[in-house]
C-alpha cells in the first residue's frame, strides 16, 4: 500500500512540474474564434479573386493588395479573439497571462512564423502568388510544432497536419485559397473543438 502511495506521490510531483513548465490556458474557444475569422477572410478573398471582375491566372496588383490587407484584417481579428479567450482561460485557471512559459510559447511561435510571412510577402511581391497559400501553412505548422514544446502537446499534431497540408498545396497550386480554408478555418475549428470538450487539466 505504502508503494502504491509513493507512485501515486510522484505522479502527483511530476504532474506539478509539467504543469508548471507549460502554458496551459490555451482555451478551445481561441481555435474555434481563429478559425471561424479565417472563413470569413476566405469568403471575402474569394469574392476579391473569382466575383470582382476575376480573369482566371491574372491577378491585377490592386487585387494584391485587397488581398493583402483582407489577410491583415483576418489576421487581427484572429490574433484579438484568441487572446480573449486565453485570457479568460488564463484568468480561470489561476495562471498570469504573461510570465515565463507565455513568452517562451511567444518566442518560439513566432520566429518561423515571422520569417514564413516575410517570405511570402517577398515572394508575392515577385508574383509568386500562388506559393502565398503553401508557405502559411507550412510555416504556420512549423511554428506550432516549435512552440508545442512550452504548451499543450496537441498543438504539435495540428502543427504537423498543417505542415502536410501546405506541401499538399504545392501540388494544387491553383487550389490555394482553399487549402488555406481548410488549414486556418476548418482544422482550427476542429482542434477548437476537441480542446473545448477535453480540457486540460
Amino acid at each position: 500500500m505504502k508503494e502504491q502511495d509513493y507512485i501515486n506521490d510522484l505522479k502527483e510531483i511530476k504532474d506539478i512540474m509539467n504543469r508548471s513548465s507549460r502554458f496551459i490556458s490555451l482555451s478551445g474557444l481561441s481555435g474555434i474564434s481563429a478559425g471561424i475569422c479565417a472563413l470569413v477572410g476566405a469568403y471575402f478573398a474569394y469574392d476579391i479573386l473569382y466575383n470582382i471582375g476575376y480573369e482566371r491566372n491574372i491577378i491585377s496588383e490592386k487585387k494584391i493588395d485587397a488581398l493583402i490587407i483582407t489577410g491583415a484584417i483576418t489576421l487581427l481579428a484572429a490574433i484579438g479573439s484568441a487572446l480573449y479567450f486565453t485570457f479568460s482561460e488564463a484568468k480561470k485557471n489561476g495562471q498570469k497571462l504573461w510570465d515565463l512559459q507565455a513568452k517562451r510559447l511567444l518566442i518560439n511561435l513566432m520566429i518561423p512564423l515571422a520569417t514564413g510571412g516575410l517570405l511570402t510577402l517577398l515572394l508575392v511581391a515577385k508574383g509568386f502568388i500562388g506559393l502565398a497559400a503553401p508557405l502559411t501553412l507550412i510555416f504556420y505548422g512549423l511554428a506550432l510544432v516549435n512552440a508545442s514544446k512550452y504548451t499543450i502537446s496537441e498543438l504539435r499534431g495540428l502543427g504537423i497536419i498543417e505542415i502536410i497540408l501546405g506541401l499538399l498545396a504545392t501540388q494544387f497550386i491553383g487550389y490555394g485559397l482553399w487549402f488555406w480554408t481548410i488549414g486556418f478555418g476548418f482544422l482550427h475549428i476542429a482542434y477548437g473543438l476537441y480542446m473545448y470538450f477535453n480540457p486540460q487539466k
